[in-house]
């Protein structure tokens, strides 16, 4: 088969286009024919082992591997169609459609993966081509998992900071879809993009600095690694909840006394990737109620131009690797 690889660390021109195995999947694993992957942030960190939060580098680079990568084939999130199983696959058939995360194992920039049944693995919507549902799982996945933990209340004030992202992006569209008064932080050249998908009001961050503002909100959700904790829990109102999707290790300490010793509550639990959060997602975007946003579609030849594009933060919305021919 065919998979875009990558054999050491380095820039987005590591990545190359190369034949594999095609994967043989065991008893209770299916082979799904990958149609499209998103081109994530965490994907090109992977390949430069470059994190914008430190704290976990040391044991992250031992798992990957320390001189070279032990995986070859990136790609986390997928949409494709199962082509065979294992004899002791129940929940999947050849020809479902599907869309999901292959986790740790990455392997979705590949024509073919093989993954346990018991991954979170989904329908794909009925109202999504591959390359708009490969774009759903990570921002869904994470974006729901903290919009449930931030419990929103109908006409709260919720403020999201990088709510152009993948995760942001999702997150503005379910709090809004909860009843939320969204305002969003991001560069100005997302504005329209997040006005669209749902924030009532939006704050440039090159212009502007929403610390110094003097509004408060009910919930504020954090996507951004460097962002001012103190200032941020001070923006709080009585009881207010603060979610971190990126943080920094002492983000981890602090949070433990914020939500001990005052009425404010952290939440930095990471989201786990369940089938069941999946369903959900699926219903509320057949029900029209959520959308992902696709920036960019780049051939498997051109996976580093994906690379790039991702990198340079200007992106509006999710990049997709079609996987395959076009």
């Amino acid at each position: 088969m065919k998979a875009v690889i990558y054999t050491r660390y380095g820039e987005p021109d590591v990545l190359r286009l190369a034949d594999v195995p095609t994967p043989v999947p065991g008893d209770r694993e299916v082979l799904i024919r990958v149609r499209a992957a998103e081109a994530t942030k965490s994907d090109c960190e992977f390949r430069s082992f470059r994190y914008s939060v430190k704290w976990f580098w040391l044991p992250l680079r031992i798992a990957v591997g320390v001189s070279r990568p032990r995986r070859r084939i990136l790609g986390g999130y997928f949409a494709g169609e199962v082509v065979s199983v294992g004899a002791r696959v129940t929940r999947f058939a050849p020809g479902d459609q599907v869309y999901g995360s292959a986790g740790l194992r990455l392997g979705g920039y590949g024509e073919y993966v093989a993954l346990s049944e018991r991954a979170a693995i989904a329908p794909k919507p009925r109202n999504m081509t591959f390359d708009e549902a490969a774009a759903v799982p990570l921002g869904g996945l994470n974006a729901l998992h903290f919009m449930r933990r931030a419990a929103i209340r109908p006409g709260e004030q919720v403020l999201i900071l990088g709510a152009g992202g993948s995760i942001g992006a999702h997150a503005v569209q379910l709090a809004n879809s909860m009843g939320a008064q969204v305002t969003a932080v991001d560069h100005g050249i997302k504005e329209s993009l997040v006005r669209r998908l749902g924030a009532g009001d939006f704050i440039d961050y090159t212009t502007d600095d929403v610390t110094t503002a003097g509004r408060r909100f009910d919930v504020i959700f954090d996507m951004v690694p460097a962002s001012p904790y103190r200032r941020l829990i001070g923006m709080l109102n009585p009881g207010g909840r603060y979610l971190n999707g990126n943080p920094r290790l002492s983000v981890l300490v602090r949070s433990v006394l914020t939500t001990r010793f005052t009425d404010k509550t952290v939440t930095v639990a990471f989201a786990p990737e369940t089938t069941e959060a999946l369903a959900t997602l699926t219903e509320l975007i057949e029900a029209d109620k959520i959308r992902s946003i696709v920036d960019r579609v780049y051939p498997m030849s051109e996976a580093a131009d994906a690379h790039r594009r991702v990198e340079t933060e200007q992106r509006l919305g999710a990049v997709v690797i079609t996987i395959g021919e076009p």
